[in-house]
C-alpha cells in the first residue's frame, strides 16, 4: 500500500476513557448511594447485615425489579406502561380460576405468561395502530384490567394453589440463600444488558428514543419495535404475576396495587431519561438495590409504610427534575 493511499487520520468509535468521566457516571454515583445505604442501615440495625435477611429482602423487590426491566426499555423509546400492576392482577385472576379447577403447575405458569402477553400486545396495538399516547392508553387499560379483577373477585381471595406452584415464588437456590425470583431477575438483567448495549437492536432503541422520525427515515421499524416492547413488558408482568402469586399463595383484587409508582421510580432513579434516548440496564439494577435495601432497612427500624411511600415519591420527583436543573445550571456557566 503506497503512502499516498494511507489514511491521514483515524476517527475513534467512542471518546477516550478518562477517570473523571467514570467517576461522574450515574452508575458510579449509584454505587456510592448503595454503600451509604448499607453503612447507615448497619448502624441503625444489627440485623441488617445478615446473609439470610439480605437474601429474604430480595423477595420484596424482585417482582418489581423484573417489571422495571421492561419499563426501562419502553421509557428509552419514549413510551410508558402504567398498566403493569393491573396486568399482574388479571393474570393472577386467570391463574386463580384455573387453580380452582385443578390445573397443574405448568399450565398455571403458561396461563399467567399468556395473559401477560395478551395484555401487553393489546396495549401495543392501541398505541401503534391508532397513534395514541402510551400514557393515556395504559391509564385506560390499567382501569380496565384492575376493574376486571375487582368485579370477578369482589372481596374474596383465591387460595387453592398447588404446593409446587407456590414453591416457584417462595423457593431458593444454593442452600437457601438465593431466592428463585431474584435469580430470574439477575438472569433477565444480564440478557437484556447484552441485547441493549451490545447489539443492533439496542442501537435502534436508542435511535428511536433520540429521534423517532429520524429513526423511521433511517429504515428502523419504529412502530413494530414499540409494539414488541409492549408485548415484552406484558410478558414480564405475567412472569411477575406467577412469582408474586406463588409467593403470597393467593389471588386478591388488590394484588400488586401501587407497583407502578415504585417501578417508574426505579427506572428513572436508575438514570433512564424520562424523555427517552438514554439509560443503562446496569443503572436500573443498581437503583433496584438502592431502593430495595433502603426500604428493607427502614422496615427493620419500624418506619411506617406511608413514610416509605413518601420517600419513593420524593425520589421520583428528584430523579426527573435533577437532569433538567443540572443542564440549566451548566448552561448559565460561562
Amino acid at each position: 500500500m503506497s503512502a499516498a493511499s494511507e489514511p491521514r487520520y483515524a476517527v475513534a468509535d467512542r471518546p477516550p476513557w478518562r477517570v473523571s468521566d467514570a467517576l461522574l457516571r450515574w452508575e458510579t454515583i449509584l454505587v456510592g448511594f448503595l454503600i451509604v445505604v448499607f453503612a447507615v442501615n448497619i448502624r441503625l440495625s444489627p440485623y441488617f447485615l445478615d446473609a439470610y435477611n439480605l437474601s429474604d429482602a430480595t423477595f420484596n423487590f424482585s417482582e418489581k425489579a423484573i417489571l422495571a426491566l421492561g419499563m426501562a426499555l419502553l421509557i428509552i423509546v419514549r413510551d410508558i406502561d402504567l398498566s403493569i400492576a393491573a396486568t399482574i392482577a388479571v393474570a393472577s385472576l386467570a391463574m386463580g380460576e384455573a387453580a380452582q379447577a385443578g390445573a397443574p403447575t405448568p399450565l398455571l405458569v403458561l396461563i399467567g405468561l399468556c395473559v401477560g402477553i395478551v395484555c401487553g400486545a393489546f396495549n401495543g396495538f392501541l398505541v401503534t395502530r391508532f397513534a395514541l399516547p402510551s400514557i393515556v392508553v395504559t391509564i385506560g387499560t390499567m382501569s380496565l384490567y384492575r376493574g376486571i379483577a375487582q368485579v370477578v373477585l369482589g372481596d374474596q381471595a383465591l387460595t387453592k394453589y398447588p404446593a409446587s406452584f407456590q414453591a416457584i415464588g417462595q423457593g431458593y437456590l444454593w442452600r437457601g440463600l438465593f431466592p428463585i425470583s431474584f435469580a430470574i431477575f439477575l438472569a433477565l438483567a444480564a440478557a437484556l444488558a447484552i441485547v441493549v448495549h451490545r447489539t443492533t437492536i439496542g442501537r435502534k432503541l436508542f435511535a428511536i428514543g433520540a429521534n423517532p422520525t429520524a429513526a423511521l427515515f433511517s429504515g428502523v421499524d419504529v412502530d413494530g419495535i414499540r409494539f414488541w416492547l409492549f408485548t415484552l413488558t406484558g410478558l414480564l408482568a405475567g412472569l411477575a404475576a406467577v412469582l408474586l402469586t406463588g409467593r403470597i399463595g393467593s389471588t386478591r383484587p388488590n394484588i400488586a396495587l401501587g407497583f407502578e409508582l415504585e417501578v417508574v421510580t426505579m427506572v428513572v432513579f436508575g438514570g433512564v431519561a424520562i424523555a427517552g434516548g438514554a439509560g443503562t440496564i446496569l443503572g436500573v439494577v443498581l437503583a433496584v438495590f438502592v431502593l430495595g435495601y433502603t426500604t428493607f432497612g427502614l422496615s427493620l427500624v419500624n418506619v411506617p409504610g406511608i413514610v416509605i411511600n413518601i420517600l419513593n415519591g420524593v425520589l421520583l420527583i428528584v430523579s426527573i427534575a435533577a437532569p433538567t436543573l443540572a443542564k440549566r445550571l451548566m448552561g448559565r456557566r460561562p
